[in-house]
């Protein structure tokens, strides 16, 4: 942490997330086209600060530090950020923060609160270990652009200079922050991802977010700034690939996905896109091969039933239309627009009590406080309409 009618292009949003390990490789310069964009913008976020600490934040880990007079410091970063008396963090996917303005605005993705939460770590000197969760990525979207997103979190440890726990019953050595982590997330297995990799999902993140924006000098920049951090990281690829679509760069586009495909043959994002982008440059054989390929990694991808129920939606076949959204929430159980267009077919059945289960789901499972305000005005419009359903017709 999203397609098109005639070419769809899917831009990786790590929102917290990475694809698996890939080899350690050298910055790929022969992908970049400075010349074809506009200067670098002077206020781009560095690497350097998307760690750094404002001093708001160093006060605050001043008062972090008094505490350890009753309990070990890495305890109270936790309770200073699960306890809803302190810092009241809120979950919004709309925009990936640094790790001051996640602390100004109180609210992050889960990369930027992982970025927060190890920024105060490194400033009391507590160990961190950052991770991802090796599960299946789940798929959101903004308007033509689908986005795979992943998950990370992190890992705190005692700070060095305090007494170790020699306790074997005592498992508060460690301890795992994770900010909206997936279902039964502690059985899942995680893979450790270093700083350099969190950088790179960082500045991909803020390459597919002033993507969807239209802004694609900006954007730009920031895929490059992630390929040059860490090479390795093939999403980034991917991403500054789609930059180029949009920009009409078609021969860099291919070039950029056919270089990531090599180092992640069976991506099936990579693979989509490289079949569109075959197709736009006349190359329909080797297209249609990759789509075949596509279609025997992945039958059935991403949005595909959600899809079929617009269509459904737009002929006015509502019972085909929940038919094909109850398939795609049974295996996206978590995301709201999903659930959006389930009420709104329900209730064009007039099924009431569906429509207004699945309208709170989707406010239930929102995360941006635009989406969130949208549903909730949709819900009490229900619910209005509901209450006077019941009514006789008389008494309306």
């Amino acid at each position: 942490m999203k397609l098109l009618s005639t070419l769809i292009f899917a831009a990786m949003l790590a929102g917290c997330a990475s694809p698996g390990p890939a080899p350690v490789l050298a910055p790929q310069t022969d992908l970049f086209a400075d010349s074809a964009f506009a200067k670098r913008p002077a206020n781009m976020v560095t690497a350097e600060q998307i760690f750094e600490l404002s001093p708001d934040m160093k006060t605050y880990a001043t008062k972090l530090r008094q505490a350890r007079r009753t309990q070990r410091l890495h305890l109270s970063l936790y309770d200073a950020l699960y306890q809803r008396d302190q810092l009241r963090l809120e979950y919004d996917s709309e925009m990936t923060r640094t790790a001051a303005q996640a602390f100004e605005a109180h609210s992050g993705n889960c990369l930027s609160l992982v970025i927060m939460t190890a920024a105060f770590a490194r400033e009391l000197q507590l160990e961190v270990k950052f991770q991802r969760i090796t599960s299946e990525d789940t798929w959101s979207r903004s308007g033509s652009l689908y986005f795979s997103s992943g998950h990370v979190n992190l890992v705190l440890g005692q700070a060095a200079f305090e007494p170790l726990n020699v306790n074997p019953f005592d498992r508060t050595e460690f301890i795992t922050i994770d900010f909206l982590p997936p279902p039964d997330a502690d059985k899942m297995p995680t893979e450790v991802i270093s700083e350099r990799r969190v950088v790179a999902m960082y500045m991909s993140n803020r390459a597919a977010e002033t993507l969807v924006q239209g802004k694609l000098d900006e954007a730009y920049w920031y895929a490059r700034a992630a390929i040059d951090h860490d090479p390795s990281y093939m999403l980034a690829y991917n991403t500054l690939s789609t930059i180029y679509q949009r920009h009409g760069d078609m021969l860099l586009a291919e070039r950029t996905l056919r270089f990531a495909q090599v180092h992640d043959p069976f991506n099936t994002v990579i693979l989509f896109n490289l079949a569109e982008v075959t197709n736009a440059l006349g190359k329909k054989e080797e297209s249609d091969k990759l789509k075949a390929e596509l279609a025997r990694l992945e039958p059935y991808p991403p949005f595909y039933f959600f899809n079929k129920g617009q269509q459904y939606m737009a002929e006015g076949d509502y019972r085909k239309a929940r038919a094909m959204f109850v398939r795609e929430v049974q295996r996206a159980p978590y995301y709201h627009e999903f659930h959006f267009w389930l009420a709104k077919a329900a209730f064009e059945l007039g099924d009431l009590k569906e429509a207004d289960k699945h309208m709170a789901l989707a406010l239930l499972n929102s995360t941006t406080r635009n989406d969130n305000a949208i549903y909730a005005s949709k819900l009490a419009n229900l619910r209005i309409y509901e209450n006077k359903a019941r009514l006789r017709p008389g008494e309306i």
